[in-house]
């Protein structure tokens, strides 16, 4: 097998991404649920780079706080309940409901203890899939869960090396 360089020109300008044709990824805790990557300049050309994917995050569990220096991010709640956390202020999420966040708002989810909570991510520009992808272990549809494991042990140079804020000396935006 020879390796090829891929440039965003080789790429699609169209594409149909059907739910179980993304590529997936389990989650170590906290989060102990899934990940999908939908969209992202290593799928389809794009002139904007973003990403776009679902997570979901099993009952009773939560994505710990965290913010973005240079990357805005939208959050549609798809299924199930839970709170979010953004700048320390709660506030309740349910299906059909939209977060904003810009560049450097601290935001947590947790899941209901009772149901997962699940949500479609876009990250502009992208890179939350790099991230996923390097902390998280490759998933097939409908293969059941693995039971839960830690988080790499190098997860502070991940999370610099790709979209995540160093939140050890800042506090909190207020609302």
């Amino acid at each position: 097998m020879s390796s090829t360089t891929t440039t965003q020109q080789d790429k699609p300008d169209f594409l149909l991404v059907r739910s179980d044709q993304a590529e997936s990824y389990w989650q170590p805790e906290p989060a102990n649920g899934h990940i999908s990557i939908h969209l992202s300049p290593d799928i389809v050309h794009m002139e904007t780079p973003f990403a776009l994917g679902t997570q979901t995050v099993a009952a009773g569990c939560f994505v710990r706080e965290h913010a973005h220096d240079d990357r805005d991010e939208v959050i549609h709640f798809m299924s199930g309940t839970g709170v979010a956390v953004v700048n320390d202020k709660e506030y309740e999420v349910k299906a059909g409901d939209t977060l904003f966040l810009g560049r450097t708002q601290r935001h947590k989810f947790i899941a209901a203890n009772d149901t997962p909570l699940t949500f479609l991510w876009i990250m502009h520009p992208n890179g939350l899939e790099a991230f996923f992808k390097q902390i998280g272990l490759p998933r097939e549809e409908d293969e059941p869960a693995p039971a839960p494991f830690p988080r790499p042990e190098n997860i502070k140079q991940i999370e610099r090396d790709t979209v995540f804020a160093d939140l050890s000396d800042r506090p909190s935006k207020p609302q």
